[in-house]
């Protein structure tokens, strides 16, 4: 059955909005200051004051440019934040988002050929293939992406690899990757289909294609040093340090010092295709051949903020991803269900439960973020400090505030120290992950 929009309709529906009182006044709001200066509750900034009872102390926020390494941003922060406490190290600084970014676009590439590989047997318009397609490689990742990427090249501090005109701007040099890595997908398609190329030939054309790759890298960011001296003063009392001729695995070793495999992924998926106390994984996603695999434990979310406040409790701070662009003033730096009031302003109902939103695609996680403090009210949360990484200009030099209802909505993943589960929850992220389609809402990358 169907319905046709014809006169009558029209007249039925400027009938209506002429009837209306106020349609005149929001007309002229909304077409000159736009929807969301029109539905601003300023109310919002009184609710959302940014004053924590537990606030850590974490420096200066970077900023990820033009790019989209937010992911990198907030995982490198965490551990930027731990060396500050251990080794007095200036608020200033910053680990080098642009090593790993190079190594990430590396990595990524070998990645994408694997899966081109794999499928070259299926059809262009199949859905796996398209999907590959789609984005042969960005900039965004999960957690466990970034912890591979560690494991093989370790890290170097900011002023080793310093950022560079592509890696503040990644658009130009991802539409070319992106370029390069379709037409190599026609190359290994055809030679899987021939059936006249061995395995060998295979990874010898690839390795072909990635020394391009290489050298494509190279160029727009710089090439990676193996070895550097790291050099700084301490905050306090401005002594100075040298370590010379270091490598990014032993600078890793010995300034961060974590065992990356302490650190696990809580994902907060309500959805129906998505028990709770099970692992996930998703199809198709990662960024090492032969690394670490992406993990998700999916728990209910009064756990999962449990978990976040535990590991802010003993002073450390927590990766986090969310929907950011939700009900969010960035120049304010508030998330809160309350910034906005749309619903009101258009007399319209929006509302969406939080699994029908993920299974419309009306949200997913599309940004991360570093959780460094939280307001308890009778030791429940009320709000959440969050350090992003968009520099010192927006919210609070840098710092957000999200309300708890908006992490409720639209957070879906913490990153915390296994250490902090119980014996409950350790045996199931112990559990074998349930493998999910490539595309589902939780392997978004961030």
């Amino acid at each position: 059955m169907s319905f046709e929009i014809d006169n009558s309709a029209i007249n039925y529906f400027h009938e209506d909005y002429d009837q209306r009182k106020e349609s005149a006044v929001l007309e002229n709001a909304v077409t000159k200051n736009g929807v969301n200066a029109a539905s601003f509750n300023w109310h919002s900034i009184a609710d959302n004051a940014p004053y924590f009872s537990i606030d850590l102390k974490t420096g200066d926020v970077a900023d990820q440019k033009q790019s989209g390494r937010c992911w990198m941003f907030a995982a490198l922060n965490t551990m930027r934040h731990d060396m500050q406490h251990k080794f007095n190290i200036p608020d200033n600084f910053e680990l080098s988002q642009s090593y790993q970014f190079f190594w990430d676009k590396f990595e990524k590439a070998n990645y994408f050929y694997e899966n081109v590989i794999k499928t070259a047997k299926l059809p262009t318009d199949d859905r796996k293939v398209a999907w590959l397609m789609a984005a042969p490689q960005s900039d965004g990742g999960q957690w466990d992406m970034l912890c591979a990427l560690i494991e093989k090249y370790g890290v170097m501090p900011k002023s080793a690899m310093p950022e560079s005109f592509n890696s503040n701007r990644s658009n130009g040099i991802n539409n070319l990757l992106n370029n390069k890595l379709r037409h190599d997908a026609v190359i290994l398609r055809k030679m899987v289909n021939d059936e006249q190329a061995s395995e060998n030939d295979l990874n010898i054309k690839r390795k072909e294609m990635l020394n391009d790759v290489y050298r494509m890298l190279a160029y727009a960011f710089g090439e990676p040093a193996s070895h550097f001296d790291f050099e700084y003063r301490t905050k306090k009392d401005n002594e100075f340090h040298r370590d010379e001729n270091i490598t990014p695995q032993e600078f890793f070793k010995k300034y961060v010092g974590w065992n990356l495999e302490d650190y696990i992924s809580i994902i907060q998926a309500p959805t129906a295709d998505k028990e709770y106390y099970k692992t996930y994984t998703i199809d198709m996603l990662g960024n090492v051949v032969g690394g670490r695999q992406i993990k998700h434990l999916n728990l209910p979310m009064d756990e999962f903020k449990k978990l976040a406040i535990d590991q802010l409790k003993a002073g450390e701070s927590v990766w986090f991803g969310s929907d950011v662009v939700k009900y969010s003033e960035t120049k304010l730096g508030i998330m809160a269900l309350n910034t906005y009031d749309y619903a009101k302003l258009f007399d319209t109902d929006l509302e969406m439960t939080k699994a029908q939103a993920l299974d419309y695609g009306q949200s997913m996680m599309d940004h991360a973020m570093v959780l460094t403090g939280v307001d308890l009210v009778n030791d429940q949360p009320t709000k959440w400090k969050v350090e992003n990484s968009w520099g010192p200009k927006v919210g609070t030099k840098g710092y957000f505030v999200m309300s708890d209802d908006w992490m409720d909505k639209y957070c879906y993943q913490i990153v915390v120290n296994k250490k902090y589960l119980s014996d409950k929850l350790k045996q199931a992220q112990a559990q074998k992950p349930i493998v999910l389609k490539p595309w589902d809402p939780m392997g978004t990358l961030a």
